[in-house]
């Protein structure tokens, strides 16, 4: 396939202009010229040396990633910034990037892949920045409680004893999820922004939700989850954030080019 027409592909199925204004990240196609024909394609959560070495090794022609390089425009090409561009260059890997459309994409996004987990239907658009979303908010099957939602989330990759765990020497262990429990015993409504998330426990809260799913937490995350009787759980930015490129390979496969994925847990 030619290299112009898979970053068209994946940018109208992710919606990607839709976040131009929103995103620090530079969405697309971040480094590499669109020319040339793919053959093989790598995925991995972050764009860093051993991802790239790793995506090299495996004869890949683009690295897809859910976070890049480029973060608010990128002043000079030195320290590790042109360390990763000339591996890149070097190999001719295209590195295309998906950062927000990735989180928020109904079907293909971190936060759906998150809510499959769980179990979660009549799902809808949560987490608003802007005119987008980038979270999902839907009901369990029936009543669940905070030790059974954390025993599934302590399953995702890059958690003790989670799928993928330990394929790649991250030289960082992981941790268990940390809840913060002040919710309902028994818990219905679950809202997910997936890595850092905690600055939409209030909308969880007007959503009616009795827990937010998401990576990461800020201190005050405590004392406002607290006196706002919510449960939130804190799973880990990496483990919660591989299911969007996951999807992006399967998909990448049902259009006929060969893929690898690339597992390396951060242990945050």
């Amino acid at each position: 396939m030619e290299r112009s027409e898979y970053v068209r592909r994946l940018d109208d199925r992710l919606g990607t202009a839709a976040y131009a204004d929103v995103d620090a990240s530079a969405n697309g196609l971040q480094v590499g010229s669109d020319e040339g024909e793919i053959e093989r394609v790598a995925f991995a959560v972050d764009a860093a040396d051993a991802t790239i070495e790793a995506a090299a090794d495996a004869g890949a022609d683009a690295l897809v990633v859910h976070h890049g390089i480029s973060w608010g425009g990128i002043e000079r090409v030195t320290g590790r910034t042109y360390d990763r561009v000339e591996a890149l260059a070097e190999r001719d890997i295209a590195l295309y990037v998906s950062h927000l459309p990735l989180d928020g994409h109904p079907d293909l996004g971190n936060a759906a892949g998150v809510a499959e987990e769980i179990g979660l239907g009549d799902r809808a658009p949560f987490g608003e920045i802007g005119p987008v979303t980038i979270g999902t908010i839907g009901e369990t099957e029936s009543p669940r409680s905070a030790a059974s939602i954390r025993e599934t989330l302590d399953g995702f990759e890059g958690q003790p004893g989670g799928e993928g765990d330990g394929e790649v020497d991250s030289g960082s262990g992981a941790s268990p999820t940390r809840v913060v429990d002040f919710g309902p015993d028994e818990i219905e409504r679950v809202a997910v922004v997936t890595g850092s998330g905690t600055d939409w426990l209030d909308e969880a809260v007007e959503a009616g939700a009795d827990a937010l799913v998401t990576g990461e937490g800020k201190g005050r995350v405590y004392h406002d989850a607290r006196e706002a009787g919510i449960t939130v759980f804190l799973a880990g930015h990496y483990a919660t954030e591989t299911f969007g490129v996951r999807s992006l390979q399967a998909l990448t496969e049902e259009w006929g080019l060969e893929t690898t994925y690339v597992s390396h847990p951060t242990g945050l």
